[in-house]
């Protein structure tokens, strides 16, 4: 028995390793084939730290202003059970799945000067399209249900009895919320958090519909790669990865020593 199970054992970390050298490999094979003379060149480039900070700027501003909203519904969408739930819960995952250059389509008809709320926009002294506010709209929808997801799955593992315990104690519904659930259910919504603003700093498709000007790093990258060759793309893409790594790793450090200090 020892011995098959040994075998099992082999056999998946074998196939693990291959997954993992398949993520990897690609990433370090980037840092070879590039010089540090190219890398320092490019820190340089003023462009390209515009655009990274354009990136990471629009992509943090969206996560939260798009949360305000997306934690109460994934509430809602947890604790409540009605005929159209499931329903709701599958549009709202339908970025997930679309191609994000059709999600940029999509946008691009209710945000164009000629809609409603572009006119509205335009009377307002902006516009969404070629602009920080469009690119921050396009990163929020092809990246909002990550943060959905987790938020639905942290409040689903509350139990429904320490909310009833404490309003039967004479606390408001907002104070439960507040004082109960949220706490206990912080660390999966952080982590949906995290993965939202993640995943909009890295969206291409629906942001080059909405807005080609100001270039984001992706956008950057591709242009880049298009007009100039992979020589000019790749210490670019070098870069942000290296940025956007080591801004994860300080949000899930930070993350994991709230909760600790909690507990």
């Amino acid at each position: 028995m020892m011995k098959n199970f040994n075998t099992l054992y082999l056999i998946f970390a074998i196939l693990s390793g291959l997954i993992l050298l398949f993520i990897i490999a690609p990433l370090l094979g980037m840092f070879f084939l590039t010089s540090g003379k190219d890398i320092i060149e490019t820190v340089k480039d003023t462009e390209v730290t515009d655009s990274i900070w354009l990136t990471i700027r629009t992509s943090m501003l969206g996560t939260l202003l798009f949360s305000v909203g997306v934690v109460p519904l994934a509430y809602v969408l947890s604790r409540k059970k009605f005929y159209s739930r499931k329903l709701i819960i599958g549009i709202l995952n339908l970025p997930v799945v679309i191609p994000h250059t059709a999600a940029g389509i999509a946008l691009l008809g209710v945000l164009s000067r000629d809609t409603i709320s572009g006119s509205i926009a335009e009377k307002l002294g902006f516009s969404f399209i070629n602009s920080s506010a469009g690119i921050m709209l396009a990163m929020a929808f092809v990246s909002l249900p990550y943060l959905l997801t987790a938020a639905i799955d942290g409040f689903n593992a509350v139990p429904v009895r320490f909310e009833k315990a404490a309003m039967n104690l004479g606390a408001s519904h907002f104070r439960t919320f507040f004082t109960i659930t949220l706490p206990l259910a912080w660390r999966p919504i952080f982590s949906g958090l995290i993965m939202m603003w993640a995943r909009g700093m890295s969206e291409f498709g629906a942001v080059i519909i909405i807005a080609y000007h100001p270039m984001t790093t992706p956008v950057m990258i591709f242009e880049r790669f298009n007009s100039y060759g992979l020589q000019y793309a790749r210490p670019v893409a070098i870069i942000f990865i290296v940025i956007c790594l080591i801004l994860f790793i300080v949000l899930r450090f930070f993350s994991r020593n709230k909760i600790d200090a909690r507990n």
